[in-house]
């Protein structure tokens, strides 16, 4: 079942939203040639919980750190680790916090260092298709108008968007209804009102859509070895349209 949420949840929402924007700013300073992914996950439980928080991820269906950190042709879910982040890697980094009871759930891929141009372009087209995605939520819509926003940007642009994993809602739980694919024909699904709340996270492949897990239950990768982006906002629509309540 789809919640609603009042003008207070959201607030309370935007107030997890917060912290979750300012931890990923820092964390996306810290990406350097030599960090280790365990190093920024330390580093981003110990601002979680100093801005009063906790990290949503943290034991989550059995997850072990409160980050994901999924590198080059991973895409989601990647264990923080020893690995040292080289020179022209990109890296997924995402993130959830609980304040208050409420959740917010953000994404963002970085370069580390100076990366080719093929990468560039793939983050740039990647970002963008989230924007496409929330400036189609609009109160009278229906949810595949997300999805297909998405997708359309994406494959107008030469690259596969990831079918096997979807946004979600959000809210007193990470994953609420309804699911928020990023592919399908518009004007489908749940008709969008004011008060929903949704995790939108495009996941953008430059080669095929086809992923695999890998043998730790958890990292999510290219089945073709090409690299892979993902970019993630929690938002809620209001009176006048989308709020990203992870905005930084």
């Amino acid at each position: 079942m789809i919640t609603i949420k009042s003008k207070r949840e959201i607030s309370l929402m935007r107030d997890s939203g917060k912290v979750a924007a300012a931890v990923l700013e820092a964390l996306k300073r810290a990406v350097e040639p030599g960090i280790t992914t365990a190093e920024l996950d330390k580093m981003a439980e110990k601002l979680i919980r100093r801005a009063g928080g906790e990290p949503a991820f943290l034991g989550y269906q059995g997850f072990p750190a409160s980050i994901c950190t999924s590198i080059n042709s991973e895409v989601v879910h990647g264990i923080p680790g020893l690995r040292r982040l080289e020179e022209g890697d990109i890296i997924s980094i995402d993130l959830g916090v609980v304040l208050k009871g409420y959740y917010s759930d953000t994404a963002i891929t970085v370069a580390v260092g100076r990366i080719s141009p093929a990468a560039e372009r793939l983050l740039d087209v990647t970002s963008k298709s989230l924007e496409k995605g929330i400036a189609a939520m609009r109160a009278g819509g229906h949810l595949s108008d997300i999805s297909h926003a998405v997708q359309k940007y994406v494959e107008a642009n030469g690259y596969s968007v990831v079918y096997s994993y979807a946004g979600h809602g959000i809210g007193t739980a990470m994953h609420e209804e309804p699911q928020v694919p990023n592919l399908g024909p518009p004007g489908h699904g749940p008709k969008l009102q004011r008060g929903m709340a949704l995790a939108i996270e495009p996941m953008v492949n430059l080669g095929s859509a086809e992923v695999v897990v890998e043998d730790d239950g958890w990292t999510v990768r290219t089945e073709d070895g090409s690299l892979s982006a993902h970019f993630e906002h929690s938002v809620a629509l209001g009176k006048d349209g989308p709020i990203i309540l992870t905005a930084p």
